[in-house]
Formats: structure tokens, sequence, C-alpha cells
């Protein structure tokens, strides 16, 4: 599943009206900790594919979601879920810990049980 990027105008549709939970990475092009994020939210997404989407922001070119949401430092990772107040941590987090901190497990896709093959 393709990250999808944010802009202050598809903010609302893509996040705030979504009707599955949201992870957003708040982020910019010259930010170190947030290339080191990068690779994590690949991993996310892949791994909550259908269940939990993934979408980016750049915070130099939608600076009124930064404000928004009182992004003061990045990267922030942020996660809504619907009807409720997001959640955010800033700083660089591996998947394990995004997981833990946000309660992502509980949206894993349930991987489909083995076929045992008979041999003869």
């Amino acid at each position: 599943m393709a990250i999808k990027e944010a802009t202050d105008a598809t903010f609302e549709e893509l996040v705030l009206k979504n009707e599955r939970p949201v992870v957003v990475d708040f982020w910019a092009t010259w930010c170190g900790p947030c290339k080191m994020v990068a690779p994590e939210m690949e991993k996310l997404a892949q791994k909550y594919e259908g269940a939990v989407d993934v979408v980016k922001v750049d915070v130099d070119a939608n600076p009124g979601l930064s404000q928004a949401f009182n992004v003061m430092s990045i990267p922030t990772i942020a996660f809504f879920r619907p009807g409720q107040q997001p959640q955010g941590v800033v700083g660089f987090r591996p998947l394990e810990q995004l997981e833990q901190q946000f309660g992502l497990q509980q949206f894993a896709v349930a991987a489909p049980a083995p076929t045992e093959e008979l041999t003869a």
C-alpha cells in the first residue's frame, strides 16, 4: 500500500473523515530523523494494509496543519482514531514502539491460517 501525501486541502478527507484509523507522519525534507522514520512508516503501511491508513504531511508545504495540530518538533507521528482525540509522539520510533504506543495490534488483519499439505 502506498503512503498517501496529505495537504492542507486534502487532510480532512484523508484523515479526519476517514472511517479507518490513520497514522500521520509530520515531516520535512531537511529533517534527518524524519528520513529514519520513513522506512518504519513503510513497514507500518504494509503490515496494516486495509486496516490502518498511513499519511505523510510535509510541514513546510502545509503550515496550516502544523499550526492546527500544534506540531512544534518533527518528526511528529500522530494517530487519529475515528471519534477520538489524536495521540502523538515526537522523534524517531521503530515500528514496534509505534504499535505499542498507539495500540495498533488490535487493528492487525488476521493472517490466513496456513494450509497443511498432505504428502503421499
